[in-house]
């Protein structure tokens, strides 16, 4: 009998495990258990006995993925997985997935929901501003970034997008593509950023393209921190005091961004892009139905290591 492991330091709603688990006992594999584990010897000793695992923002390092000495598959729940070593998992011969699109409405309307709470000056009493007739500027065309321009179509706004690699599919659906980045943040009233944290993309929200920013701009973040280039963010920022910066996740450089920009800024306190009931679900569901497609039909949809 295969054995699988859910491992979730932030755990799936109960619904969405009892749902889980029917799936893969539907299959005939087994189910194991680990929720708000503290230590890591926990997951360590967790992992050795499994055949799989589903995991969420959990990290499996190269010490984690060693100690799984029959692990074959781990599917993240979620779009990123910079929380997977990758090159260890390719050395050890384990497929690593992930479920792209499952979170996208949720990350989506939190992106929303940012650039209205930086417009309307975070419901301070102060003036602020509509969405409706802004031009927004998506960093990037996957998943996220597709969900952002239907809600923010319906919302009247004008959507600009720059993406290298989805041109044609952004075209079709009516969107203007810009020619470069520079020209994207140039044009954008609100930036909400759409990309992954590796290659081209790691501190890809530089000076060299921040400069570009009208002042009075929102730059929405629901990637990751490190896409972002923080000096030059916090030089911009004080270059142009009408920027601001709205978050979900919190910079390494809070402590300046609390002293400088009070007002400014909005970070929540965890990543809460896809804390919903139904993004839970949606994941957990497709990572376990990626997992028996895997041993059943040898499917490696969604693999996204070599």
């Amino acid at each position: 009998m295969r054995k699988i492991l859910i491992a979730t330091v932030k755990p799936f709603a109960p619904v969405a495990v009892k749902k889980i688990s029917k799936i893969f006992e539907k299959a005939g594999y087994e189910v194991q258990l680990l929720e708000r584990y503290s230590e890591k010897q926990e997951l360590l000793d967790a992992v050795s006995e499994v055949d799989a695992a589903i995991i969420r923002s959990d990290i499996f390092d190269e010490e984690v993925l060693n100690a799984g000495k029959k692990l074959k598959i781990v599917v993240r729940a979620g779009a990123g997985y910079d929380n997977v070593n990758l090159q260890v998992a390719s050395e050890n011969g384990i497929v690593v997935m992930n479920t792209p699109g499952q979170n996208a409405n949720a990350v989506a309307e939190l992106a929303i929901g940012l650039a209205i709470l930086g417009l309307r000056e975070q419901f301070s009493g102060k003036p602020g501003g509509e969405m409706r007739g802004r031009t927004l500027g998506l960093h990037g065309f996957g998943f996220v970034a597709r969900n952002v321009f239907r809600i923010a179509r319906a919302m009247g706004m004008k959507v600009v997008v720059y993406t290298r690699y989805s041109k044609a599919a952004a075209a079709a659906i009516g969107l203007k593509v810009t020619n470069s980045l520079e020209q994207l943040y140039e044009k954008s009233d609100i930036v909400s950023i759409h990309v992954p944290a590796r290659g081209e993309h790691l501190k890809s929200v530089s000076y060299e393209v921040l400069q570009h920013l009208k002042d009075g701009s929102i730059i929405v973040n629901t990637a990751r921190k490190e896409v972002i280039n923080e000096p030059d963010l916090v030089r911009i920022m004080e270059e142009k005091p009408g920027i601001k910066y709205m978050s979900d996740l919190t910079p390494d450089r809070e402590a300046e961004f609390e002293e400088k920009f009070p007002g400014r800024f909005f970070f929540t306190p965890k990543k809460a892009g896809a804390q919903t009931a139904e993004a839970n679900l949606n994941a957990g569901l497709a990572a376990a139905e990626q997992i028996v497609d895997f041993f059943e039909k040898g499917s490696t949809t969604y693999q996204v290591n070599k």
